[in-house]
């Protein structure tokens, strides 16, 4: 949903992404500290929930394409805090019913179990897979939710009137693929638009980008991002439709028994 990077992711996944745009009065005297939080928030916490219907199309290096369609639910346990996710796929055929599940704990592993009704597996996703390809796309299973901004460490290292540049560097190098990557963050809508990341030889190697942005209930949200593998050329496009914030989303909806048995009422849309 929100909105990586993602966001992604990260958008996000970024996909249910937003925030006020009022608040942001004096943005030019933010600390990088203050940067980070407020453009979490609008990436990943906008409002007390999120329903978003996703469109994402898959090219990969040899140019063939594949289509997958899910709904993404999301809900806020604490702002800037803890947060559920469910993904349920519609299409193709072949995915339907997939569920993703991720129980998001700020500071520490996130919990994620994805469910194959094909073969009735339920399979949790180790912390050491967070960033491997989502479903055979570009995006990283960490996109989907948004990365731990605890992980990295910041510093900015330009900015003009309209955006900033944050260089983010783990703090654990052992735990990514990257040496660190660097985000443009837009100062009116604290919405990264752009995220890309770097070997340890400093060659840029993935890029994630938002293409569309929109206001939905007030809030600037991610409409539409890329996914790219800059090595290869395979890239990820990721469609959000149907965005709608402050649901109403039950806690126990966010469950084992709903990756087996997808809670339908919420998964449409109004």
């Amino acid at each position: 949903m929100k909105n990586i990077l993602t966001t992604l992711m990260l958008i996000t996944l970024c996909a249910l992404s937003g925030i006020n745009a009022s608040a942001q009065s004096n943005a030019s005297e933010l600390s990088v500290k203050d940067i980070v939080y407020r453009s979490n928030l609008a990436t990943v916490y906008a409002g007390d929930d999120g329903r978003a219907q996703a469109r994402m199309l898959i090219v990969d290096k040899q140019g063939r394409k594949q289509m997958r369609q899910f709904t993404i639910l999301r809900r806020n346990v604490e702002k800037g805090g803890d947060q559920q996710f469910l993904l349920v796929f519609s299409r193709p055929s072949d995915v339907a019913k997939t569920s993703f599940l991720v129980e998001k704990h700020p500071g520490k592993d996130d919990d994620r179990w994805l469910y194959l009704p094909g073969l009735d597996l339920l399979k949790r996703i180790a912390a050491g897979d967070k960033r491997t390809s989502f479903v055979g796309s570009t995006f990283f299973y960490e996109d989907i939710s948004g990365r731990d901004i605890n992980a990295d460490n910041y510093q900015l290292i330009a900015q003009d009137e309209k955006q900033w540049l944050l260089k983010a560097t783990p703090k654990d190098s052992a735990s990514v693929e990257f040496a660190y990557y660097q985000v443009s963050i837009d100062k009116q809508t604290m919405l990264p638009i752009k995220a890309e990341y770097f070997d340890s030889g400093n060659e840029m190697y993935r890029r994630l980008s938002v293409r569309k942005t929109a206001m939905v209930q007030g809030l600037p949200t991610v409409t539409e991002m890329k996914a790219e593998n800059l090595r290869d050329g395979s890239f990820t496009i990721n469609q959000m439709r149907g965005i709608e914030y402050d649901v109403g989303l039950p806690q126990n909806i966010f469950s084992e028994r709903s990756l087996r048995m997808p809670p339908k009422k919420w998964l449409k849309g109004r």
